[in-house]
Order: structure tokens, then sequence, then C-alpha cells
């Protein structure tokens, strides 16, 4: 499907772009300046940045989605928090007495 009239630029185009974009970073923020550059074109009426917005949303879910690991497999942030507190319970921070409390 055509996306872009103005640069010629069909939807596998960009959804191939952003997949080499997140085998690269996982994480990165794919936004679509950084398709158009990795594409050596540019946005010039912006009319299709919307449709490539949605191209970016789809092709990253779908991506983030085959690769995803077992709920066991991964830490979740609050386990991580939890096990720092009770490693650092302790601990006395900034030389300040057990008793004491800020305002």
């Amino acid at each position: 499907m055509l996306v872009c009239q103005c640069n010629m630029i069909t939807s596998s185009e960009i959804e191939d772009i952003v997949l080499d974009l997140l085998k690269a970073d996982p994480w990165q923020l794919v936004v679509p300046a950084k398709v158009y550059s990795e594409l050596n074109r540019r946005a010039k009426c912006a009319g299709c940045v919307p449709n490539v917005v949605d191209i970016i949303v789809q092709v990253t879910e779908n991506y983030h989605a085959q690769n995803a690991h077992p709920p066991g497999d991964v830490v979740t942030f609050q386990t991580g928090l939890e096990k720092l507190k009770k490693q650092s319970s302790g601990v006395r921070r900034e030389r300040r007495s057990t008793g004491h409390r800020a305002a």
C-alpha cells in the first residue's frame, strides 16, 4: 500500500525500516523522522505522518509480542525494589540517627 505519495513510499518499506531499527535496539523510540532519515527522504507535506505513526506502533507491538519472554523469566520492577529495600534496611544513610524524621 502506498503511504506517502510525495516520496512514493510503501507500507512494506516502512515496516522493513522499523524492523531493522528495532533489531538494532529493541527499546529505542522509533519516530517518523527516524524512518524518513533511514529512507534518505523527508516528509514534504506531512499528510502521511499519522499513517506512518500507526505503522510504527503496529510493527513495534508485533515485534515485542513475538520476542516476549515467559513471565517467569522477567523480573518485575517491584520485586527488584523490594530486594534492594531488604538489603539496605539496616544501613544508616546520610549519618542520620535511626530516630531521625524529616518534616
